[in-house]
């Protein structure tokens, strides 16, 4: 559905992104991690074709580049930078951008029935949106990218500063739209949210891809072993292990064992691996 092939883009000295290659498949969740300034918004932008690429190729479902109307047609897009009008109501503001995407009449008053419905916000569609809540205004802005009923969707940041009842509503909107058959590219860096909601995920910085596979294969591949943590003669002893059971059942020979657990390798642990933990502007 998305294919970027040996994409390069720099701004001056600055390059966000350097020879990237990936390919998403129709119908599938795919997760675009990095740290600040990773250059995971201007792939997004590239995507859309808001930004030309200094070399390599973007192809949307097999039809060529986005800069082609007929194909961004097939494109939606929810920004990181919230992109409403506060003056206008909810359904001004869907009713402005379905007659961007050549919706109008009564085909353009059910898309935005419809897609107020999906994000939750039908009893508020009069509302001026200066006035809606922040995780409102979130979930308006996927039903501004939903309009058109795309097959590629891209999502960057969108969960930034909701409340957790807005963060789930989204979650479920998302898993809804995987289950109509949609493709979405979702760029975070929670890595929880990736963990849930895809199925496959990129791990990128400095523009460069540096992972990229399931949730568990990531773990497998980069996160290094499960740690044992035993209590034995009132001290914490922590041991990396492939056989957890079988060292637990070693060192049980040994003498008594007090509590213990098991702690696994998580995303964000591979993330910091790769990533490293300097703090990024």
């Amino acid at each position: 559905m998305l294919k970027f092939a040996g994409i390069h883009k720099a701004f001056g000295r600055i390059v966000a992104v350097d020879g990237l290659s990936l390919e998403v498949q129709q119908g599938e969740i795919f997760g675009l991690l990095g740290p600040n300034g990773a250059g995971k918004s201007t792939c997004v932008h590239i995507a859309v074709g808001l930004i030309e690429p200094d070399s390599g190729s973007v192809t949307v479902a097999g039809l060529g580049s986005p800069k082609i109307p007929e194909v961004r047609a097939r494109i939606g897009v929810a920004p990181q930078m919230v992109s409403l009008y506060g003056p206008l109501s909810g359904t001004e503001n869907l009713a402005f951008f379905g007659r961007m995407y050549g919706l109008a009449g009564r085909r353009l008053a059910d898309r935005i029935g419809s897609a107020l419905e999906f994000v939750g916000l039908t009893d508020r569609k009069g509302d001026l949106v200066r006035n809606y809540s922040g995780g409102m205004k979130r979930r308006l802005n996927l039903a501004a990218a939903i309009l058109h009923e795309p097959e590629l969707i891209l999502l960057d940041e969108p969960t930034i500063g909701v409340d957790p009842q807005s963060r789930n509503s989204i979650f479920e909107n998302i898993l809804d739209l995987k289950k109509r058959g949609r493709t979405i590219v979702y760029t975070t860096h929670y890595m929880e949210e990736a963990e849930r909601l895809c199925d496959h995920v990129g791990i990128m910085d400095h523009g460069k891809m540096l992972a990229l596979d399931t949730v568990p294969g990531l773990l497998a591949s980069h996160g290094g072993r499960p740690t044992l943590v035993t209590e034995i003669s009132g001290k914490e002893v922590r041991m990396e292990t492939s056989d957890p059971l079988a060292e637990l059942n070693r060192l049980a020979t040994s003498g008594p064992i007090g509590n213990f657990r098991v702690e696994r390798t998580t995303l964000e642990q591979v993330f910091l691996n790769l990533t490293g933990r300097d703090l990024r502007e």
